[in-house]
């Protein structure tokens, strides 16, 4: 029997679709395109549940770094599906360092996770605290996630507001998460952006996703672009 690596490559190019390839490839910049096989999210999810239960799974999780853009995405999707939160959380500590896009880090969400809260707060901080851009980038995905409903917390915003980076992706996580607040939150939380708490391109860029939403009022989108910042 082959390597589980080649097995799980010769079923990736299997499922190749060229024309996604082109499409997804020029979504995810930080990845070369050479890396890209292009295969749905939807086959990647059925393969990760398959190969979950192979015995030599282990050693896929183990091979890092991979070689192509699917195999990560499969790993992240073999994570998010376990059932064990320890083990979890172990397997994504192993693997954040290895993440370099955004679609890699944003696909990942265990629903273990629901069930463990008050621990993985505590590893949010930890990630947040991190100076790898995808690590931070997942520990505010998380906290938009899983905290923002009956879990909210006005410390939360203030965790994300925190967060100084230069990197793209980090900001743009954070507008994500203000943009999310002010649809859910919105009381809570337009003191940060009323009071410009955030660097500017992240101050406009959290408005502008704002009023982008169809969870947001006219009249609160009227009043988010007053505080535009030029």
């Amino acid at each position: 029997m082959a390597d589980i690596n080649e097995r799980i490559q010769k079923r990736l190019f299997e499922l190749q679709d060229l024309k996604y390839r082109d499409f997804n490839s020029s979504l995810i910049p930080t990845v070369e395109k050479e890396t890209v096989i292009g295969v749905r999210t939807p086959q990647l999810r059925k393969l990760a549940k398959e190969l979950s239960k192979d015995p030599d799974i282990e050693n896929f999780m183990r091979t890092l770094p991979h070689k192509y853009y699917e195999e990560n995405n499969l790993h992240g999707l073999i994570i998010e599906g376990m059932n064990d939160f320890n083990a979890c959380l172990a397997e994504m500590n192993l693997f954040l360092p290895y993440i370099d896009n955004w679609a890699t880090c944003d696909i990942i969400s265990p629903k273990i996770f629901k069930k463990h809260l008050p621990e993985l707060l505590d590893e949010i901080k930890v990630w947040m605290g991190s100076d790898h851009t995808y690590t931070i980038r997942f520990g505010i995905g998380m906290l938009m996630s899983f905290y923002m409903d009956d879990r909210f917390k006005p410390e939360y915003p203030e965790m994300v507001a925190g967060v100084k980076s230069e990197e793209y992706y980090v900001n743009m996580m954070i507008a994500w998460y203000f943009a999310t607040a002010l649809a859910k939150r919105y009381d809570e939380v337009i003191s940060f952006i009323e009071e410009k708490r955030l660097e500017k391109w992240t101050h406009n860029k959290t408005i502008q996703k704002a009023v982008e939403s169809y969870r947001i009022t006219q009249e609160r989108k009227t009043y988010l672009k007053t505080l535009k910042v030029k």
